[in-house]
């Protein structure tokens, strides 16, 4: 991918003649090569932006990057989540790459970090998940919608249930916290500030500048 980015997107055209042609293709162009600018920049920076509901076509994104940044140096990588969760098991493999690259991973909060998104927050160690002044964190337990025959209901249940000891788990270890307490804080919707989330121990630092990081 990462030898990709800076590659033309535009199709050359072997034929001089054909230049109004190229002249109605070049609005559809523009906001790819947009797209494609912004994305170089991004990777120069050393910068992915989760943005969005959390499934497995982001996790695959986002994990790509954090592969082609790590095969370019180790420097460190930053890592904007801003999401409202989504699928937990997308979000423990964002987890997993985050910990498997050298490169070490700061993961900032940026809007909303929620479920899933604090999955992702988690993989970063506690010195180096930060947070900006304005955001807002939410912490619970898995649910499911799911509906069939009662035996695979239970399978389900028994599936969610795994599920939600790994998040009890994950939240108890970064944060400090003993398992009891999160297991009770999480029986309802939890929401956090930035101050709340530092003091759960979600995030070492409130940041407002870029300079602070």
């Amino acid at each position: 991918m990462g030898s990709e980015i800076g590659k033309d997107i535009r199709a050359e055209d072997p034929d001089e003649g054909e230049e109004e042609e190229e002249e109605e293709e070049s609005p559809v162009q523009k906001p790819q090569e947009a797209e494609a600018s912004l994305l170089r920049g991004l990777m120069k920076a050393r910068t992915v932006v989760l943005s969005g509901e959390i499934d497995k076509k982001l996790a695959e994104k986002v994990t790509t990057y954090l592969l082609v940044l790590d095969s370019e140096s180790h420097a460190p990588i930053k890592l904007f989540v801003d999401s409202p969760g989504g699928d937990a098991d997308a979000g423990f493999a964002i987890l997993d790459m985050v910990r498997f690259v050298e490169s070490p991973v700061l993961t900032i909060s940026n809007g909303l970090t929620a479920s899933a998104g604090v999955i992702i927050l988690l993989a970063a160690p506690k010195e180096q998940r930060l947070t900006l002044p304005n955001s807002r964190f939410l912490i619970h337990q898995p649910s499911s919608g799911m509906f069939g025959v009662a035996s695979d209901i239970k399978i389900h249940a028994e599936e969610i249930l795994k599920l939600k000891q790994r998040v009890i788990q994950l939240i108890a270890t970064e944060c400090g916290q003993t398992y009891e307490k999160v297991e009770e804080d999480i029986k309802r919707d939890r929401w956090l500030s930035p101050e709340e989330a530092r003091d759960f121990g979600l995030v070492s630092r409130i940041i407002r500048r870029s300079s602070e990081i």
